[in-house]
């Protein structure tokens, strides 16, 4: 057989490679970031409002209630303090309500306005933008930064390295401290871990908290934001063509390119130029390193800082505000945004449901928890005066803060007779053990098995109705 396989000769096909910016950046998205600072309205309230949340982080922990820390998540007692609301292990299901809460009121807040969380309130954000701050302070500005870097290893160098790096380390540690003080008593902390006096697992939690703060914010960075945080990921699936987001105008601001400042209306029409001159300032203050001109990004964080160095630009050009800003994609196309839409009003509809359940579940809470264990060595006996014995084992759990005497008697019995402390006084936050006794006469019982309740019943006045009826056995035959 002389067939042969016809061949096609097929040039090699030609890579196209992005087109390089005409600006000198000195990085690319993977290598460090040099954020610029930026003056402005955004930039002043999201400053602010870090500022005020920083405050509550810190003062928080120091506040007393009681004569005790008002705020206290004591993992090894298994008690979380609230000021006057004590959380046990019995009550996760109000932990569980809260995170429902939470998270619908983040969705609920994302489709409104997209990533605002990550801009104004992330603690990431926060502390990347603190750290920044020290960074400007010892190293310059974005220049100085960039030459400093380009530069070899001289003294000059050498202390202004040590220095950022020494503050940054201090923040980490005050950070580290402050947080790890919600979980301990925050008092005696701050001393004991100076004179090294802490325990195994304070001294490596507050080591680990300061070094994931140091490192995150320090050096991390928008890599937080961008590949390791999930939110980044899904927030997308919120939005629709109405969610308030930082985007760039391009049908006002294209084509974009500099100009003097002199040139009038009518010329710049003659030669389509739009209100963008290309300046490239909301590029250089981004702290994830994004063109916002490019649209819509997971990267973006919706901080706003394009936003102020572009409405600095148009005031200097005498152009209207406005060609980055926070706006939806129905008024990019000339439409107006609906605020009462079905998506959000789902959202509002679920969080206010949720929260309600939440404060419901607050307000009919009892600070009460009873646990009977019966005696696993006999099921019953009989007394010398013939009557039948069960034996019990009463845990009361003083829910409050406060101490509280409680009543105990039993229901479902004829004429039991009772052996035990039936008035009893329990600290606030602990358990209290008591070996009970319940005896029947033989003729009071019809069943061999009989469900019977133990009350238990605050007797302190002016506390409300506080009492808890657990079921339990009493077995004969």
């Amino acid at each position: 057989m002389n067939k042969q396989i016809p061949i096609k000769d097929i040039s090699p096909v030609k890579i196209h490679q992005p087109e390089s910016s005409s600006h000198d950046n000195h990085y690319t998205p993977r290598s460090h970031i040099y954020v610029r600072s930026v003056k402005g309205i955004l930039d002043t309230f999201r400053r602010s409002f870090g500022l005020f949340f920083l405050a509550l982080f810190v003062i928080l922990p120091w506040l007393q209630f009681n004569g005790q820390q008002a705020i206290l998540f004591d993992l090894a007692e298994q008690r979380f303090t609230i000021f006057n609301l004590t959380l046990w292990p019995q009550d996760l299901t109000l932990l569980a309500w809260i995170f429902i809460v939470s998270a619908y009121a983040l969705f609920f807040v994302t489709t409104f306005a997209g990533r605002v969380w990550c801009g104004f309130m992330c603690p990431q954000t926060t502390w990347t933008f603190i750290f920044i701050w020290f960074e400007e302070l010892f190293e310059g500005s974005r220049n100085k930064r960039i030459k400093l870097d380009e530069r070899s290893m001289d003294f000059d160098k050498f202390w202004r390295k040590t220095a950022k790096h020494t503050s940054w380390l201090v923040v980490a540690f005050l950070t580290s401290l402050t947080f790890v003080g919600y979980f301990t008593p925050i008092k005696p902390l701050f001393v004991d871990f100076v004179t090294l006096q802490t325990g195994f697992w304070v001294t490596v939690s507050t080591w680990f908290f300061a070094l994931c703060t140091y490192g995150n914010a320090g050096w991390l960075r928008e890599i937080m934001c961008t590949h390791i945080c999930p939110y980044a990921r899904f927030q997308s699936v919120m939005f629709d063509q109405d969610t308030l987001t930082v985007a760039y105008d391009a049908a006002r601001g294209e084509s974009r390119g500099p100009r003097p400042r002199k040139m009038d209306e009518q010329t710049r029409k003659e030669k389509n130029i739009g209100d963008c001159v290309d300046c490239n300032l909301c590029v250089l203050v981004c702290p994830t390193g994004i063109d916002i001109r490019n649209g819509l990004q997971y990267e973006c964080i919706d901080c706003g800082k394009c936003v102020d160095a572009c409405n600095d630009t148009m005031d200097k050009m005498r152009y209207p505000r406005g060609l980055i800003r926070f706006t939806s994609e129905n008024q990019l196309k000339g439409g107006k945004s609906h605020i009462f839409r079905p998506k959000l009003v789902g959202y509002a509809v679920v969080l206010l449901v949720m929260t309600g359940l939440l404060v419901l579940e607050l307000m009919t809470r009892v600070p009460l928890a009873v646990d009977i264990i019966r005696d696993r060595n006999s099921l019953y006996r009989e007394t010398n005066d013939g009557l039948i014995e069960n034996v019990y084992t009463l845990k009361i759990l003083n829910k409050s803060q406060f101490d509280e005497t409680y009543s105990i008697s039993v229901e479902g019995l004829t004429n039991p007779r009772f052996t035990g402390q039936n008035e009893v006084t329990v600290k606030g936050g602990e358990v209290f053990t008591l070996p009970v006794s319940i005896a029947v006469d033989a003729y009071d019982i019809e069943d061999a098995v009989t469900d019977i309740k133990i009350r238990v019943q605050a007797v302190t006045p002016g506390n409300g109705e506080v009492v808890q009826q657990e079921p339990s056995k009493f077995l004969y035959r």
